[in-house]
């Protein structure tokens, strides 16, 4: 197995990526791939392709979230499917100049696009691909749209991406023994999205944590998400984990206290936000413009602030 850095190095990177800044006005990091950077090796057998903190374009091939792989002693597990096929390629080409260890395994951190629309791609090369229940139910639904929305902004990068849902399913854990690493496949709670997956190697103190969990990057409130019930799980179960590395669903790696500053720091102080202006009799409009200036640091907060402010207005008003 190739070895890039240290474990020292690995943690010196990893604890003080906190001061690192977004990618949302950088240029494409790795010009010769799809991928928008190059793997590296966060920790000694896991590398991840960290995404854009930015929306999916043409520019980013829609490789906005992260992409990782675990390298064990028989086989390799890969933690998303990515955007599309092409993009689901350019991870596995960069795989293959690692290690001569096959594919055996696709985790879906979540029911997105960018988390299952290259599912076609690993299923034509003969890999299982997992996810969990809720997040097939989710892509299921809403599979022929996500994919269109996809080849709006990739165009030309659409080519040979079709909608495959994963052919392995869990609901609450799912074990993996694989070249003497055992890799947990976990669902803790409600969080971001339906089925968010996270994926947890105790031996070596890190979690691919998937979208319970953001970093550089404002997290996104979808319409029927429950915040409340997404900062529940990452206080209760996510950060009984006790993990020593985070590589989060958007942003490079980093620990879990920087993580909680930039997720649930953020929910918690935007539901205090609302919760007083509806403590005040103010309405749905007025949301909209409640005091956020505080992370106006994280990438996308021009796209996300206001239709979070909404979204959780929506939410706690019947609370």
């Amino acid at each position: 197995m190739t070895r890039f850095i240290s474990i020292a190095s690995a943690a010196a990177l990893v604890l003080g990526a906190g001061a690192a800044m977004g990618f949302e006005d950088i240029a494409d990091q790795y010009p010769q791939s799809e991928l928008y950077a190059k793997p590296y090796e966060v920790i000694p057998g896991v590398y991840s392709a960290i995404g854009a903190t930015a929306p999916p374009t043409y520019e980013n091939s829609g490789h906005n979230n992260n992409l990782s792989f675990i390298v064990t002693g028989d086989g390799v597990v890969v933690v998303n499917g990515g955007a599309s096929a092409r993009l689901a390629k350019a991870l596995h080409d960069e795989i293959k100049a690692v290690t001569d260890q096959p594919v055996k395994l696709v985790i879906n951190e979540n029911g997105q696009g960018h988390a299952m629309l290259g599912n076609s791609y690993w299923v034509d090369q003969g890999v299982d691909v997992l996810a969990h229940v809720d997040a097939i139910d989710a892509f299921t639904e809403e599979a022929d749209f996500i994919l269109q929305g996809m080849q709006r902004y990739n165009r030309d990068k659409a080519e040979g991406t079709r909608t495959v849902t994963p052919n392995l399913s869990f609901e609450d854990t799912y074990e993996i023994e694989m070249g003497g690493v055992k890799i947990e496949a976990l669902h803790l709670g409600p969080a971001h999205d339906p089925g968010d997956v996270q994926v947890w190697i105790p031996e070596w103190d890190i979690v691919i944590a998937g979208d319970i969990a953001f970093h550089e990057r404002m997290p996104p409130i979808f319409e029927g998400i429950c915040t409340s019930c997404w900062i529940e799980t990452f206080e209760g179960p996510f950060t009984d984990l006790g993990a020593t590395y985070v590589i989060p669903g958007h942003g490079h790696p980093t620990n879990m206290a920087m993580v909680r500053e930039e997720t649930t720091g953020y929910l918690s102080d935007l539901r205090e936000k609302i919760g007083a202006h509806i403590d005040e009799g103010g309405d749905l409009a007025g949301a909209y413009y409640v005091d956020q200036e505080k992370w106006k640091y994280l990438d996308t907060f021009e796209e996300l602030a206001t239709k979070n402010a909404g979204r959780v207005f929506e939410e706690m008003e019947w609370e």
